[in-house]
């Protein structure tokens, strides 16, 4: 039996996170999938209920588990709580808890959906890139860190360190993910500012010589972010410390149209992955039927691919979701000025139930 759980936590969270489920069992019974299901708090709606982000408990039914499934987290409410206990804690922590230090964002444009993006058809069609984002290192989790006085000043302080072991992981799992796509890792760094960054350059270079079928290039993080506007296409894996990688994966996501399109995984060594999409809990649409729920769906599809092992599962998954989209089906995320009524959150969790079912 394959333990899930689930964190819907804040915003639209719960709604998405839903719909996920619903295809998640679907997709599961059709492969002879046993799943069990558990579920939990996170964010802001655990500290309104527990006075706190992220509960004990709750860390330790995920070590249990095989893979978490999580919605999103944050909004205004908890804005002014200081950083120690807003809700980001909590999302902060299960990924330092589970040790998942290597997030996959992959940022993938649809066909149906060219014309959704901000960017000129020509330069987005066929785009299909990765970001491995180094995870549970960097200036979110340095030390010496926090709010001081100085000389009457306010001042603050956080700390971006890497060692070499942390460069080394999160580099092989770039270079593995290359060796099973166009076999190509672009290294983004600011290594003509930062020591941090020299580091990283040396010990990529060090790893890639394990892997002589993987192409291996650099690039600076102010141009990266350029070239990703100007010539996407031409990324295949981009690997990247955990501030870069939060910046740039947030990027690439938008290339596609639409935030609510975005998955991600994160993964670690202790073998529980946590799904979760790259949107945020977007409390402004929160309880109306009008979140976009293909994040969170195609999150899983990679909980089938990586946890569950399940490729046909995930590849089913995968393309219910294109079906629908090929149709014509869109959110109010993804309906732009074509004139498309748009479908609510749990319409478009029907829709693709149903294409999963034809396939």
């Amino acid at each position: 039996m394959n333990r899930i759980l689930l964190l819907p936590g804040d915003g639209i969270g719960p709604e998405v996170t839903r719909e996920a489920r619903r295809v998640l069992e679907a997709a599961a019974g059709r492969f002879d999938l046993k799943l069990e299901f558990e579920e939990g708090l996170i964010g802001g709606a655990a500290i309104d209920a527990e006075g706190t982000p992220l509960s004990d408990a709750v860390v330790e039914t995920a070590r249990q588990c095989r893979a978490v499934l999580m919605g999103a987290v944050g909004g205004p409410k908890w804005d002014a709580l200081g950083v120690d206990v807003r809700p980001e804690k909590g999302l902060l922590r299960i990924r330092k808890e589970l040790g998942l230090f290597a997030n996959l964002r992959p940022a993938r444009m649809v066909p149906a959906l060219v014309g959704a993006s901000s960017l000129k058809p020509e330069v987005v069609a066929g785009l299909d890139l990765l970001v491995v984002r180094e995870l549970t290192g960097g200036i979110y989790f340095g030390e010496p860190r926090g709010r001081s006085e100085v000389a009457g000043r306010r001042s603050a302080c956080n700390t971006m360190v890497y060692d070499e072991d942390e460069i080394v992981r999160i580099s092989k799992v770039a270079f593995e993910s290359a060796r099973k796509r166009r076999g190509e890792v672009t290294h983004v760094h600011k290594a003509n500012v930062l020591d941090v960054s020299q580091l990283w350059v040396e010990v990529v270079e060090e790893v890639a010589k394990e892997y002589s079928d993987v192409t291996l290039s650099h690039q600076l993080v102010d141009s990266m972010a350029m070239l990703l506007l100007r010539d996407p296409q031409r990324f295949d894996v981009i690997v990247t410390g955990n501030l870069f990688g939060d910046i740039l994966s947030d990027e690439a996501a938008e290339l596609t149209g639409s935030l609510g399109m975005l998955p991600s995984a994160s993964l670690g060594e202790g073998g529980v992955g946590l799904y979760e999409p790259v949107h945020g809990s977007a409390p402004d649409i929160a309880g109306e039927d009008k979140a976009n729920p293909l994040a969170a769906i195609l999150s899983v599809a990679m909980l089938f691919e990586h946890s569950l092992d399940a490729v046909a599962a995930a590849a089913a998954v995968q393309d219910a979701v294109a079906a629908a989209l090929a149709e014509g089906h869109r959110t109010g995320d993804l309906v732009g000025d074509t004139g498309v009524t748009p479908v609510g959150c749990r319409e478009m969790g029907d829709i693709v139930l149903a294409k999963l079912s034809e396939s």
